[in-house]
């Protein structure tokens, strides 16, 4: 007979799903400022961020939307500009 463990808390399907959705948007919030970082201290792009960021906020609402994937963008900076992902 199997001992129950006291600690484990019973989790569903869609508490596992929010949680890994909370954390894939955890991680892009934190790629997203720390890449805006970079180009507003080291790159002075001052002028030009809100310029990229709305070009990357389009260009996600494209992958969204099926217009282009992500695999596609991923080859052209490995083909183009030697950018591995």
């Amino acid at each position: 007979m199997q001992k129950k463990n006291p600690k484990k808390i019973p989790r569903t399907e869609a508490d596992v799903r929010r949680a890994f959705e909370d954390g894939v948007n955890c991680g892009v919030y934190n790629a997203s400022a720390i890449f805006l970082t970079v180009l507003l201290d080291h790159y002075g792009m001052r002028d030009k961020v809100t310029d990229v960021w709305r070009d990357i906020c389009k260009l996600s609402e494209e992958v969204g939307d099926g217009e282009v994937s992500v695999s596609d963008l991923k080859h052209v900076l490995l083909t183009e500009y030697g950018i591995k992902i």
